[in-house]
């Protein structure tokens, strides 16, 4: 089956729904951006408490997010537990991390399969409503959310069109196309893993900002799916 549609995924975070349907994401986010210098979209407000939660961004030195741009770390540092979504993770999902230990912890609210061996699920505590996961056999490999805060370490969030991205990454990020020509990315690579920005299914802007691993969540968008 197609991935969650980026639509279904933001109605779930706002209203912290079940999510019981699954569709193709081309025709959720069609691809919108902004000429260079259009003022940016507000971006949505309702952040909630961090309490008790460890950075989404915290690293150990010599690590790969450890080697930022300067604006990246001043942003990491300023920023609150929940405001940070990277491609280590967010708070205490992080990228590999097993589905079944996160359930054990009771972090895991609810779930809906999606290609075979692939499963989302809400999560429950201060990141509840904020933020979707995407496990492959048991392994998490993809965050996903459609709200803002969180923000990725450079302060890149949806809401933004994709010119203020460029002008954030520079020559780190690029647009990329599907590979049915018909949907635009903002695509920043860390290694192995990626930021993916994608369009608002109604206004010009991103209205999906997710991390993870490259095979899966840039495959998926190329693609269309993640299987």
């Amino acid at each position: 089956m197609n991935r969650l549609s980026s639509a279904l995924l933001a109605g779930a975070l706002a209203l912290g729904a079940v999510v019981p349907a699954l569709a193709g994401p081309a025709a959720a986010r069609p691809a919108t951006e902004a000429p260079s210098g259009t003022a940016a979209v507000p971006v949505a407000a309702g952040a909630r408490s961090a309490a008790g939660l460890p950075a989404a961004g915290a690293v150990a030195p010599g690590s790969l997010s450890d080697r930022r741009h300067p604006a990246e770390v001043a942003a990491h540092q300023a920023a609150g537990p929940v405001e940070l979504l990277s491609v280590r993770g967010a708070g205490p999902f992080r990228i590999g991390a097993s589905l079944a230990r996160l359930s054990a912890a009771g972090l895991i609210d609810w779930t809906a399969d999606g290609c075979p061996g692939v499963v989302h699920t809400g999560v429950t505590g201060e990141w509840a409503g904020k933020i979707i996961l995407a496990f492959r056999h048991g392994r998490l490999v993809a965050i996903g959310t459609a709200t803002a805060p969180p923000r990725s370490p450079a302060g890149a969030s949806v809401g933004m069109f994709f010119a203020e991205l460029e002008e954030i990454y520079g020559p780190r990020g690029e647009l990329i196309r599907n590979d049915a020509g018909d949907d635009t990315a903002y695509l920043v690579r860390f290694g192995s893993r990626v930021e993916l920005f994608t369009g608002h299914p109604i206004r010009a802007g991103v209205g999906w900002f997710e991390v993870g691993r490259a095979d899966f969540v840039e495959r998926g968008f190329r693609q269309g799916r993640s299987c």
